[in-house]
């Protein structure tokens, strides 16, 4: 008991280094507090169950399409489970490289951890890169994947431009979370983003259910290898949506409280993601596998343009959670990420931004696009990654030991922790990587293919040309002149 409060006094540290204790607070503090601040377990949550489901919410049905319902509902269960184990392996990573530079006097007053970092304190400089180079790949597409949802979702309240130059628009739009300095500013954001995707998911449920089976629905699915192991992928992607956790966690005032709290935010978003994926499974059935945001299949009212506007929003605040990290890697790069002026270390973020928005503009393919991602990426990033490190971190008896955070007793501790991670490893490499990259790259291509690079507007509705005028023969129903002219001139 004494040891626990050792290391509590070690992991507090500096973590309150940003709060006004024992100062008087006047209103603009205290509103600034309230909107600005944030760095509880609450403003925890709130970042990683708004980060967690985005616009994947909109790509689900397409999954299911893909899946069947039954593969689909159990795939979603099995990694969010899965994904909430890894946020914990990082986060308990995260607390033993912290609580280790602590007790030699580090100072991160200024300086924001992140997963390569903790990976180089832990494991060397090759483990650091690796870690940095899947890391950054995965976020910055993940921007990219923002940038494309935006431009898809608002193509249905006008179209009178086409999605390729929204998406030059909402680039521009995006750019302006380089003045976000970290992800304890994202407070009030997060809680209005998980109010917004609330909305939209109960929107795509009861507007399915009121809209009913379209005549003559089919639900095939799975009906190929190609696309069944591509819906999977893009559930792989939806829980692997903790790249972030490490960030997350710097920014709270206690992150050895983090704990739980993917879980519990996995809990809530299974609550948004089931029903909706459902409903509009069952309502739409095989029409989905041609249109991957379910927006598209449900009629123009008042309540879909709200669920597009707040989908918008949503969308770039979950753009923000993407790049910040990756703000923060070229901030380390370039010398400036100590920098107290925030103008000054918004324009040296600007640069990065550029090819996000270029390869949203190259690879348009909503959809398709998060299977790829998630195969590829993600796999490693937030699954493999981290199972590995843990057990390489701890896999001396003096270093198990001496844990900071010990395995729960509930799973077996040591022997049940190392046992999960293997299962992890070799599930996500055979079935996710493998399986799925084969998968999500062929259908990748596939679109590719069929739409080309630089296309103008993915799936949208063929142009609607005018009806050609009717074939009519003038010859019989007007007399020619000359018969004009015998009728008048004959005697």
């Amino acid at each position: 008991m004494a040891s626990e409060k050792v290391v509590e006094t070690v992991l507090v540290g500096n973590y309150v280094e940003m709060k006004t204790e024992g100062k008087p607070k006047d209103v603009k503090t205290r509103i600034s507090n309230l909107f600005w601040h944030g760095g509880s377990v609450y403003d925890a949550w709130f970042s990683c169950a708004s980060n967690q489901v985005a616009q994947v919410l909109l790509t689900l049905p397409y999954s299911f399409s893909q899946l069947g319902m039954v593969s689909g509902v159990l795939f979603q269960i099995f990694y969010g489970l899965m994904g909430s184990w890894t946020a914990y392996l990082i986060s308990t990573l995260y607390v033993e490289y912290r609580t280790r530079k602590e007790r030699e006097k580090v100072d991160f007053r200024n300086h924001v951890i992140q997963w390569f970092e903790v990976l180089d304190g832990l494991l060397g400089k090759h483990w650091r890169n690796v870690g940095l180079a899947f890391n950054c790949t995965f976020l910055l597409f993940g921007s990219v994947i923002q940038l494309i949802a935006c431009a898809s979702n608002i193509y249905y309240i006008n179209d009178n431009l086409d999605k390729r130059t929204w998406t030059y628009i909402f680039g521009a739009c995006c750019a302006t979370t380089v003045f976000i300095p970290s992800f304890r500013n994202y407070r009030i954001w997060s809680f209005l983003g998980l109010i917004m995707t609330t909305y939209t998911a109960w929107y795509l449920t009861i507007a399915s259910l009121l809209h009913g089976q379209v005549e003559g629905v089919k639900h095939s699915g799975p009906s190929k290898l190609v696309l069944y192991f591509t819906g999977a992928t893009n559930i792989l992607y939806t829980f692997g949506g903790h790249a972030v956790t490490v960030e997350i966690m710097h920014a709270m005032w206690k992150p050895q409280k983090f704990k739980a709290i993917y879980l519990v935010a996995t809990v809530y978003v299974m609550t948004l993601t089931l029903p909706s994926a459902s409903a509009v499974y069952w309502a739409f059935g095989d029409r989905l596998l041609n249109h991957s945001n379910a927006f598209a299949l449900l009629p123009q009212s008042p309540f879909r343009d709200m669920a597009v506007v707040l989908m918008l929003i949503h969308q770039f605040i979950t753009f923000g959670f993407a790049c910040t990290p990756l703000y923060f890697v070229w901030e380390k790069a370039i010398g400036m990420h100590e920098c107290k002026s925030l103008c000054k270390r918004a324009a040296a973020r600007l640069p990065v931004v550029v090819p996000i928005w270029f390869l949203a503009i190259i690879f348009p393919f909503f959809g398709p696009i998060n299977s790829t991602v998630g195969s590829l990426l993600v796999s490693f990033t937030v699954y493999i990654i981290p199972a590995l490190a843990h057990m390489i971190t701890f896999k001396s008896a003096a270093s198990r030991e001496n844990a900071v955070e010990q395995p729960p007793n509930f799973l077996g501790r040591w022997a049940g922790a190392y046992t999960i991670n293997v299962f992890v490893v070799v599930w996500v490499f055979i079935v996710g990587f493998g399986f799925g990259g084969w998968a999500s790259m062929t259908n990748f291509i596939h679109q590719i293919d069929t739409f080309g690079l630089f296309t103008k507007c993915y799936q949208c509705p063929p142009t609607q040309l005018p009806p050609p005028a009717a074939n009519l023969n003038f010859t019989t129903i007007a007399p020619s002149p000359a018969a004009f002219q015998h009728r008048f001139h004959h005697p």
